[in-house]
């Protein structure tokens, strides 16, 4: 099931200064534990061609908002992406192979399609981490404008982020700076690693969110809180002196941590049983 070049290519990537990594391809290389056989030079390939397809529509004048209607009628138009609202915790969501293949997934591994097309026809966009929902917008000075992958390519200004951040929490929100950061690629890989761990989590498949998690310290190894949930992974599938590891070395760097005491109980019981 793992894939360990796919895990190697991917490490190589992500070791690389943010700006460089190329995005789609260590998305591809997350698909490929998942899908062994798979080539992402073929998907790379796709997304070239569709690049190519798109940047034939766009308009002489390439004024920011015609630039992004036009790709929101190609993605959404044309091609038929959308929004995965009926399974929206199919782990097929968060694979880019899946996501290209079948034009479905959830909103961080649209606007990865989004966000790749959009670099392929030079109009540079960038992610946005708003709390509870993943949007992107134009890298352009002074321009706040949005973009909701997930929803056909809304167009998004801040008083519609404040409304959907309270739609989100289901109470007024006021929009903070803070709330619209923008991400690296880096965090946005680390961030559909995320959502893989939730979703193995939810289901017990425990070697593929051990997988998830390993992932993701790759990309942040100085992640505390992903150090102790690769310790509680081990633990769960009995592997204990590497939980041990992992948690006695979480301790030592979050000495004042919320689940200290849990967490000593935890390494006291596998202490125990040894």
């Amino acid at each position: 099931m793992i894939s360990s070049s796919a895990r190697q290519y991917f490490y190589l990537e992500v070791q690389q200064p943010d700006e460089y990594i190329d995005l789609a391809r260590a998305a591809l290389y997350i698909a490929q534990e998942e899908y062994p056989s798979i080539d992402p030079e073929e998907y790379l390939n796709i997304l070239d061609t569709m690049a190519g397809e798109l940047q034939e529509r766009l308009p002489v004048e390439r004024y920011p908002m015609r630039v992004i209607q036009t790709i929101n009628q190609y993605i959404y138009g044309d091609l038929g992406f959308s929004g995965n609202k009926e399974t929206y915790y199919d782990p097929r969501n968060s694979f880019l192979n899946d996501v290209i293949e079948r034009r479905l997934g959830i909103p961080i591994s649209l606007a990865v399609v989004y966000l790749e097309l959009a670099r392929r026809i030079n109009f540079p966009m960038v992610g946005i981490g708003m709390p509870g929902h993943f949007l992107i917008r134009p890298d352009i000075p002074n321009m706040e404008i949005f973009v909701d992958a997930f929803n056909d390519g809304e167009i998004l200004f801040l008083q519609d982020c404040q409304e959907k951040l309270s739609q989100i929490y289901q109470q007024p929100v006021k929009l903070q700076p803070e709330f619209l950061p923008k991400v690296t690629t880096s965090q946005i890989l680390a961030r559909m690693l995320s959502n893989l761990k939730y979703i193995y989590l939810k289901q017990q498949e425990l070697e593929k969110a051990l997988a998830a998690v390993e992932r993701i310290l790759l990309v942040f190894p100085d992640t505390t809180l992903e150090l102790r949930d690769r310790g509680l992974i081990f633990y769960q599938l009995g592997q204990f002196s590497q939980a041990i590891n992992d948690l006695e070395t979480y301790l030592i760097k979050a000495p004042e941590a919320d689940d200290l005491l849990a967490i000593q109980r935890l390494l006291m019981q596998m202490g125990k049983g040894q």
